[in-house]
């Protein structure tokens, strides 16, 4: 117990000072021998990182090849540290989905369950101390006063677990949402609890800016915070119009607490607790594809892990004066990058030309104000199908000024424009999370 608080205090006096004032390259190289000492240890610990590295020497772990969601399933029993096996751990945390009581374990070991919006669900295994760590930095870098000051926290997920009952004290009352209760239902309980925080995914906190507005909501929370899907620009607008603040963000998956807001409203990525490579991506300045080594764990080490996530980079430092890299937005994942066909103008001589997440929704954003909310979804080579929620009075304008957009758009690509199926927003904020672009077309 006295390393679990211990744990916990560390973290939130680190969280709190987000890196300092100190330079960058100071910082870096502190965080170089974080990573060599935490690779040392994995080494001795995992027999399939053992394998997997073979001969390279520790402070040459840039060497080391890469890991991924389907490589780190297929070796999960030898992978973790605390002898337990993939079946195992399902096991638990399906039971725990079933039964909707979350509180799954193996001895000492929280089990958790990834939502799998790839189809491959992926788990997580924390002991009590990287809990208390996880606990600690949340805190520390989150919430709104300090740890002595009373603050009720609602936290709506499609799953609770121990990892997030964690942040639960005497001072900080802590109630879980389950996103497959009815909204009428959660917005009863939200008015009776009137909490200091909300936590959500932002298609679920739009539609409590939406009861708000209503009048069917009076909840004035001293913070928003956004978990679980992508924050999309028209969402972050919305949301914190209604509720007068910065919507401020968590970026957290199975591989890590990667992400969180400053006082500002930046994202900055947790140096503090991962190290970052970046793999950019060609054609978009300042994006890249994050390749995370979590030396913060090691029940289940996450070392050179690829993600499938795009990030942008910002182009201008933070005013908080972190030294910790400072992201524009997260735009979505590589899956949901759409595919065009060259239009024959172009120089590159490629057959088909990448559009980004990003600029397929500036494109549908920036067509027209009365665009409420919106999808947009690859179906095929060259097909589209874009939902739209706006005033039946406005759809025929709307949609003939996104098609222009489009157009404009695949112009500036020399990409031939998609044909367009125009439907009603149909997205129920839930289970499922939302994505505002998708590619379902594979080729």
């Amino acid at each position: 117990m006295i390393r679990n608080a211990l744990a916990f205090i560390k973290y939130y006096r680190s969280g709190k000072r987000r890196g300092g004032k100190q330079d960058r390259r100071t910082f870096e190289r502190k965080l170089e021998r974080l990573v060599v000492r935490h690779v040392s240890h994995v080494r001795e610990r995992s027999a399939f990182y053992r394998d997997w590295w073979g001969s390279i020497p520790s402070d040459q772990w840039r060497s080391f090849p890469s890991i991924d969601k389907t490589v780190m399933m297929a070796h999960f029993d030898t992978l973790n540290t605390a002898g337990i096996t993939k079946s195992q751990a399902f096991a638990v945390a399906e039971a725990a989905e079933s039964s909707r009581d979350f509180q799954p374990a193996i001895g000492r070991v929280t089990v958790g369950l990834s939502s799998g919006t790839s189809g491959n669900r992926g788990l997580f295994l924390v002991d009590a101390q990287e809990q208390a760590g996880w606990a600690g930095a949340v805190l520390g870098k989150l919430l709104p006063g300090s740890l002595l000051s009373r603050c009720s926290i609602a936290f709506f997920l499609r799953a609770n677990s121990n990892l997030y009952e964690s942040v639960r004290s005497r001072r900080l009352s802590f109630q879980f949402y389950d996103l497959l209760e009815p909204l009428s239902d959660q917005i009863e309980r939200i008015e009776r609890q009137q909490p200091d925080v909300i936590a959500g995914p932002p298609s679920l906190l739009r539609r409590l800016a939406e009861a708000v507005r209503s009048g069917k909501l009076t909840v004035k929370p001293r913070q928003v915070i956004s978990v679980a899907e992508v924050l999309d620009p028209l969402d972050r607008e919305y949301i914190g119009q209604t509720f007068g603040q910065i919507v401020h963000q968590i970026y957290q998956c199975t591989e890590g607490f990667l992400g969180c807001t400053c006082p500002h409203g930046t994202l900055h990525l947790n140096e503090d607790l991962v190290y970052i490579e970046k793999e950019y991506v060609p054609g978009k300045d300042r994006t890249f594809v994050p390749i995370v080594t979590d030396f913060s764990r090691k029940t289940q080490p996450i070392v050179r892990y690829r993600l499938n996530d795009l990030l942008t980079e910002s182009d201008r430092p933070c005013p908080c004066g972190s030294p910790f890299t400072a992201i524009e937005r997260i735009e979505g994942r590589c899956d949901d990058i759409f595919i065009a066909t060259n239009s024959g103008d172009s120089s590159s001589g490629e057959e088909f030309v990448t559009i980004y997440p990003d600029f397929v929704t500036r494109a549908i954003i920036g067509a027209s104000p009365a665009i409420a909310q919106y999808r947009a979804i690859q179906t095929g080579l060259d097909q589209w199908t874009i939902e739209l929620e706006l005033p039946d009075d406005q759809r025929s304008m709307t949609e003939d000024r996104v098609r222009t957009a489009i157009a404009a758009l695949c112009g500036r690509l020399r990409c031939r424009t998609p044909i367009l199926a125009f439907s009603p927003y149909t997205h129920e904020a839930g289970v499922a999370k939302l994505r505002r672009v998708e590619r379902r077309y594979k080729r």
